[in-house]
């Protein structure tokens, strides 16, 4: 296993069989190497610094009727909210006096929210603040609208592919959605400008190795500038309520695996992995991660917006909370950068990306 994890950081890439041999390893050996490798990875690039992010939950209403998720349009149990523009820029208000330099607008795929309003909002956030970039997660949309947000200031732009395996995203999702549409999506937002964000499920219903290495071969064809991954959590009004939630430790590896892959890329320690353990996001800083998302969403709706069941929505993942995160940090010897960077190489392979 060492002679692979250290060709994987110095090729950033392995073959299929060295890959399965990677992921199907369980000893706490390999994933003390790999952690120990991405670290120093992330260290040369990143020093010790841990970038955050201001998430906004804006809506729960969505269209669309995925299988594992607990906003799904048939959950007649989600109680649906959405925030008004006033209420958005609210919450940009309170994150930039808190120090947010970087506000993401996450929701369901709402169409409520048109072209017309999203670009509205964008626009006045970047009007009141310049100096803050403005990251997108609102699901599959066309070109154009990717194109009329891009121009009202979006900056960056999340959209989890879930899963590069067509069969495996089949079992996901019902047959309105497909693959190559939602990879349609990714491609469209590289090449209008966008910094863009891609990721996966780990240890999702049908997952296998197999579509993991998938996964990994996607990520290294499409060159995003984020991976969000974290584990599958079951929602009890899903289809999938009763499968086994993903692993801790294979999360880990992943995100270990992906620093080596990559070592420009954002990587959060997602809010996911600090649901299924109490210091979750602190080890997947260690693992190689380096990006955190705290909550500005109003505290009377954070509830709402429940993806996955037992999602933590009070405490330290609460953006009013940042002195707690930058104290969890500092104990584990990294340090919170809340403006949006000032790594001169990474500025650069941005630059190159795009």
């Amino acid at each position: 296993m060492k002679d692979i994890i250290l060709k994987l950081e110095n090729e950033r890439f392995l073959s299929d069989s060295e890959f399965r041999a990677l992921l199907e390893d369980d000893s706490a050996e390999t994933a003390e190497l790999l952690a120990e490798r991405a670290n120093a990875v992330k260290q040369r690039v990143y020093s010790n610094k841990v970038y955050i992010r201001g998430l906004i939950e804006f809506t729960n209403y969505c269209k669309n009727d995925c299988y594992y998720c607990g906003i799904r349009r048939s959950n007649n149990n989600a109680e649906r909210y959405r925030l008004t523009k006033e209420q958005i820029l609210d919450c940009c208000e309170n994150g930039y006096s808190l120090g947010f330099r970087t506000f993401v607008l996450q929701g369901g795929e709402d169409l409520y929210f048109s072209d017309e309003k999203m670009a509205d909002i964008i626009g006045a956030i970047k009007a009141l603040y310049p100096d803050c970039a403005v990251t997108l997660s609102l699901g599959e949309r066309s070109r154009e609208s990717y194109e009329i947000m891009f121009r009202a200031g979006a900056d960056r732009y999340l959209l989890r592919h879930e899963t590069a395996n067509s069969a495996h995203y089949a079992k996901l999702h019902p047959p309105a959605l497909s693959l190559d549409n939602r990879k349609k999506c990714l491609w469209d937002l590289k090449e209008i400008g966008y910094q863009v964000g891609c990721g996966f499920m780990v240890g999702s219903p049908y997952q296998n190795t197999d579509c993991i290495i998938e996964d990994l071969k996607f990520i290294r064809e499409l060159k995003p500038h984020m991976v969000g991954i974290g584990p599958f959590i079951p929602h009890k009004d899903t289809p999938f309520h009763d499968r086994a939630q993903g692993g801790l430790e294979l999360t880990l590896k992943l995100i270990s695996i992906l620093r080596l892959m990559d070592p420009y890329l954002l990587l959060p320690a997602t809010t996911a992995l600090g649901t299924i353990h109490p210091k979750g996001r602190e080890m997947g800083i260690l693992a190689g991660a380096n990006v955190v998302m705290p909550n500005l969403s109003p505290r009377n709706v954070r509830k709402k917006y429940t993806l996955y069941d037992n999602k933590i929505c009070t405490g330290d993942e609460a953006a009013e909370c940042v002195i707690c995160l930058k104290n969890r940090m500092a104990g584990i010897g990294h340090e919170i950068v809340v403006g949006r960077g000032d790594n001169k190489a990474v500025e650069e392979e941005i630059l190159w990306r795009s």
